[in-house]
Formats: C-alpha cells, structure tokens, sequence
C-alpha cells in the first residue's frame, strides 16, 4: 500500500479534481489497485481553480487523512491585476461588467497594501464554491440570479508589491484559510478608486510544502509509463513537518492505536504527532497531561 504525497504543479486549464484523477490514471496503470474498497485512496488538499496554476498537494493513502489540515493551512500567492475593468467573476473568464477611467501606478498600489494587511473582511466572488440554500454560488451566478454572500473575516499575514506596469500590477500574499485572491484584488482596485480583476494567479506554498517539491504533469504521467513511484511520493509525515514530534514507548503506541487516552503525560499542552520509532502512530492532543486521539494513522509498524 502507498501512502504519502504528490506535490502537483498543477497547470493552468486542469481542474483540482482531473488533477485527482490523472494521479488515480496513472497509479492504475502502474498496476496498483484502485477499486473503490480494499484500493489506494486519492485526494487534494484544497481546490486551485482552473484558470489558477501552482502548488496541489494530493494525498495517497493514509495521507488522505490529513486533507483537511492542508484546507485550514495558510497559502502563498504570486496574482496579476489589470485595472480598469471589473469582470463577472473577477477573472479572465467573466464578462466586464463595471469600467473605470482612474489607471493607478504602482506606486499608489504600495500606499494601500498595507490596508489589506492583517486581519480583514472581505466579500467572497459571486462565482464560487460556497454554498446559498445549498446550492453552489457559482451555479446560482451562471443561472444570472444575484448572489449575495456575507463577509468573512480572514487574515492576510503578508502583502507585497512584486513587480508592475502601465496598466498592471504583481502581487505576493501569504493569507490564511478561506481568503480569495479573486476578492482581495477587486478590493484593492476599489480602495484607489479603480476597477480590477485577475490575470494570473500562481500558488507558490500551501502548508508546509512548497514549488520546490512539486512535480510537473509531463513528470506524472510518466508514473504510468513505468517510472518508479518513490521518486515523486513524498512520506506522509512530509505533511506533518509543522508539528511538533512525541515519541511513544511500545505500550503507549499500542493504547494509543486503541484510541485510549493516556493521563499524567509530561508534555506541554498542543498537538503533536507521534511516532513509535520512525513510523507515525497519530496525532494527538495534549490537555492537562490528558493525551488523546485526533487522527489515528493505520501504518506498518516494523518495530513490532
């Protein structure tokens, strides 16, 4: 069995869940077994938009149990703004639907960065993924209904002016969980009296892993052309790089693999994820020397 990551530079034009797809592809036709019970399980760890390329982390395996702590990870983006026009959804792919004469320079742009820095609110895009009376706003939006979304508040940990020209600027933001460059752009072209939409948008780093580790898609296809897939998988503790390690004794591993809870542990309160010798047990939470469970990894243990 495999468990651990691909890193995917995701081109543009693929969607976050072909890129899944293409993975599953691939690993059958290197002959691992992918049937829905008893196969390898394949996911990604936060949508990227088919018009947005960069970092996608997919998940196989026991991996796939950390997704969601790769959702609630900050992200790093290098975007493009083009003043002037507003589009539909905030993109190259909407229509224009709001103009503005006021071009700004980027000199102007540096004065409010620092506006969009730290915790802010900001409106979601019409077109996205979010849910109204349990349809998708984006379908909602393509109906030509209005879509009204409430605030959200996110954070902005970082905001920098990268490079810019007549009519355009390059950003890079490090953002928390749940903020969209899409609105953070049309936001910052309203605050200087203008109008402006998305012409590019990169992820440079998502949680712990970075470009640096991605793979391109020309590089995973060739999984399925025979090459050896333990050079591209990452292990699944390079996801856990962020927390810190507890080491468990035989007994402990063997309790906590039972999902007891250990009492009058000597560790500060957090979480942790710990190892019986190399291999990862769980991430656990630690609470008044109270250790408990939070995600269990069901791996090989060769030490026992």
């Amino acid at each position: 069995m495999v468990h651990g990551w691909i890193i995917l530079d995701k081109p543009l034009e693929l969607g976050s869940t072909q890129a899944v797809s293409a993975v599953k592809r691939n690993l059958r036709q290197a002959g691992y077994n992918m049937k829905l019970k008893g196969g390898i399980k394949v996911g990604h760890g936060g949508t990227l938009d088919p018009l947005a390329s960069g970092l996608l982390p997919i998940a196989l395996g026991e991996a796939t149990k950390l997704t969601g702590r790769m959702l609630d990870a900050s992200k790093l983006y290098s975007f493009k703004v083009k003043f002037g026009a507003e589009t539909s959804t905030l993109d190259l792919e909407g229509e224009v639907v709001a103009t503005s004469e006021k071009i700004p320079e980027a000199a102007e742009v540096a004065q409010v960065l620092p506006l969009f820095t730290g915790p802010i609110s900001q409106v979601p895009p019409a077109y996205s993924a979010l849910k109204v009376d349990g349809e998708r706003a984006y379908d909602l939006a393509r109906k030509g209904l209005a879509v009204e979304l409430a605030s959200r508040d996110v954070t902005i940990h970082s905001l920098d002016l990268v490079d810019g020209g007549v009519d355009w600027v390059t950003l890079r933001a490090h953002v928390s969980k749940g903020t969209y460059i899409r609105s953070l752009a049309r936001d910052i072209a309203l605050a200087l009296g203008s109008r402006g939409h998305v012409t590019m948008l990169r992820r440079e780093s998502a949680g712990p892993f970075t470009l640096a580790q991605a793979i391109s898609l020309d590089r995973l296809n060739e999984i399925g052309q025979g090459a050896p897939l333990e050079q591209v998988v990452l292990p699944l503790e390079a996801g856990l790089v962020d927390i810190p390690a507890l080491s468990l004794s035989s007994d402990a591993a063997k309790a906590i693999r039972q999902g007891r809870v250990l009492l009058g542990q000597p560790h500060s309160d957090g979480l942790y994820c710990s190892y019986h010798g190399r291999v990862p047990v769980a991430l656990v939470e630690l609470d008044g020397g109270a250790m408990k469970v939070v995600r269990g990894f069901n791996l090989i243990d060769v030490a026992e």
